[in-house]
């Protein structure tokens, strides 16, 4: 059921719920049992005989987590929020990684009022996999009214009073999920893209026409959220000729006010900030000793202060390794110039070993190796922005965690976030994986996702990283499909055929040109600058096959396994073709169930090998 249809029957079932009865058969069965005969009920939309049950089974256990969730949910869905905001926040007290407690308080922290709180929880279960946000925000009334009203004047430019409707700037500025959504993600539904391109544009028009126009603290959220997604996909939306002139009008009115030292109209700020970073701003800093309402003091923290920190921590950032390989040196100035991805949520992720974490996602307990992580030293060979280091940083808290990167500006990004959220146990450094075997050091884990593909050589570099494996050590390894990347071929075509370069006014210019001519690929990295350039202009990319890994495997002495990052229905597709028990481990089955499922790994491969001898 979706949210609409479950929120219709919880009315409908609200005034018949009840404590649950005394009679109930389930009076002797374990909390488990009781809580799988609620779902059922759940799911047949009879919430009467749910919420008893989840009470039940809540009397058996007070923290059996699965029931309070349901709970939470069922009495959010029946209008009671205040129980539900105190039924979830005792089951994220007991896993703070439930994705969907989150969600749900978030709606019922709405629904109060408390939007910050909302907002909150909304990107919290954002960054723990909520699946398809943008099509959530959609689904409210405050956003498909103006696309409609977009999608009907197309392609006739709208004025923003016309686009929003009345009230319609505090009514989008009410829904949390679509301020968490701008805030801590990279927007990618192009539904939702051309309607923020069109306030944009229109708000834009509108301090062009009226300077000194006033907007009240919704309003105000708003635009400020609008101006950090901005920010997030490095202004990848479509900008005309027209907006491009009124922007430096914008631009030079703030830079004036900033050498007067004069006051600086708080949407001009906005403006100018939907359109280019603030830090870039000649004397930008001295907005920072400014006082300003809370969403324009969120903007420039995002704009200036931490762009600050990052470029004081770049220049910090020890080199471990000289970089002057031709394409390294490429590579690295790509990812300079363009580092990748530019995230902001953080999960919620539980601690545990590594040894727990792939026996609970590939059901695997690696031979002859350390059953506790104290001790354990992990190597994270192109760490990039950081999410993968922070990630394992959260989850293996006893380790110690080396981070390398090719891009001293990526890096500096890795070390700001580490550095917020109060990491010890990771350090950061610049060096080039082709060099890493005057290193000196080894490893018990190593973990390479998204990098090897782009070196000049990467079986070479594959090599060295396995020479600073331990005995019987692991690896983790992500690497391109060539059979899911197929689909770019198209795209690539057509921008040799254009002559499109990696600059940022043509990335922008060719995503316009495939959106309308080929069709937007099926890549959530075509939404942002980066992630464009990352996805169709790489320096450097190689793109492997299923026989061609288990070659290396066979010839470098690693044992496969398993695939990681996979959903749900494609194990149970897989296993219902391959019913053997050893099968996931097989890499012969694997290769013939992507050829008939071309897209079964998404972009890339993640794969776990153990190194069999003793060296």
């Amino acid at each position: 059921m979706n949210r609409k249809a479950r929120r219709r029957a919880a009315k409908q079932a609200g005034s018949a719920l009840s404590p649950a009865a005394g009679d109930s058969p389930f009076q002797a069965a374990k909390a488990d049992d009781v809580y799988a005969a609620a779902i059922s009920h759940y799911r047949k939309g009879e919430f009467v005989q749910a919420e008893n049950l989840c009470r039940l089974a809540l009397s058996r256990d007070p923290h059996h987590l699965r029931s309070l969730v349901l709970l939470g949910d069922i009495v959010q869905q029946s209008g009671r929020n205040k129980l539900a905001v105190k039924l979830l926040s005792q089951a994220l007290e007991l896993d703070r990684t439930d994705a969907t407690a989150h969600d749900n308080i978030a709606i019922a922290y709405q629904a109060l009022g408390r939007i910050d709180e909302a907002v909150a929880h909304f990107s919290h279960a954002m960054a723990l996999g909520l699946r398809d946000p943008e099509m959530l925000v959609k689904q409210s009334a405050a956003v498909t009214a103006p696309m409609r009203r977009l999608a009907a004047a197309w392609p006739r430019q709208v004025p923003l009073g016309e686009l929003l409707g009345t009230d319609g700037a505090r009514a989008m500025a009410r829904e949390a999920m679509l301020l968490a959504l701008l805030q801590s993600k990279v927007v990618h539904d192009l539904e939702l893209e051309r309607l923020l391109t069109a306030i944009r544009r229109g708000l834009l028009q509108q301090v062009i026409d009226d300077p000194t126009q006033h907007v009240d603290g919704d309003c105000l959220a708003l635009f400020c959220a609008l101006a950090q997604q901005c920010f997030l996909n490095e202004y990848v939306f479509a900008l005309s000729d027209v907006e491009l002139a009124q922007r430096l009008r914008v631009h030079d009115r703030i830079v004036t006010a900033l050498k007067a030292g004069t006051e600086i109209a708080a949407l001009d700020l906005i403006v100018t900030a939907s359109y280019l970073p603030l830090h870039k701003l000649p004397g930008a800093s001295s907005l920072l000793a400014r006082s300003w309402p809370d969403a324009i003091a969120r903007l420039l923290t995002q704009q200036i202060r931490e762009p600050l920190e990052e470029e004081s921590d770049r220049r910090e950032i020890p080199a471990l390794t000289p970089i002057d390989d031709t394409v390294s040196l490429q590579v690295r100035d790509q990812y300079d110039e363009s580092p990748h991805p530019r995230w902001t949520a953080v999960p919620q992720i539980e601690p545990t070993t590594v040894v727990n974490y792939l026996r609970d996602r590939l059901n695997i307990v690696p031979i002859a190796w350390p059953q506790t992580t104290v001790g354990v030293d992990i190597l994270i060979a192109g760490c990039g922005t950081g999410s993968h280091s922070i990630d394992s940083a959260l989850r293996f808290t006893k380790a110690r965690i080396l981070a390398i990167d090719i891009s001293r500006t990526s890096l500096a990004y890795a070390r700001r976030k580490s550095r917020a959220l109060g990491l010890n146990n990771v350090e950061y450094s610049q060096a080039d994986i082709l060099k890493l075997a005057s290193l000196g050091r080894r490893f018990d884990v190593i973990e390479s996702v998204g990098v090897l593909h782009h070196l000049a050589d990467p079986a070479a570099g594959w090599r060295v990283l396995l020479s600073l494996l331990r005995p019987h050590g692991l690896m983790l390894v992500g690497l391109y499909s060539a059979t899911a990347r197929q689909s770019l071929a198209a795209a690539r075509a057509f921008i040799a055929k254009r002559g499109y370069r990696a600059t940022a006014d043509d990335i922008r210019a060719c995503r316009q040109d495939l959106i309308q001519r080929v069709g937007m690929p099926p890549f959530r990295d075509f939404s942002s600058t980066s992630g464009c350039r990352d996805l169709l202009f790489n320096v450097m990319e190689h793109q492997f096959t299923i026989p061609q890994i288990k070659e290396f495997l066979d010839a470098n002495g690693l044992t496969f396994l398993g695939f990681s990052q996979l959903p749900p229905h494609v194990l149970r597709q897989f296993q219902q073709q391959f019913p053997d028990t050893d099968s996931r481990r097989d890499l012969g089955s694997w290769h013939v169930f992507e050829q008939a499922n071309p897209l079964t790994f998404g972009n890339m491969y993640f794969f776990w090998v153990q190194k069999n001898d003793a060296s």
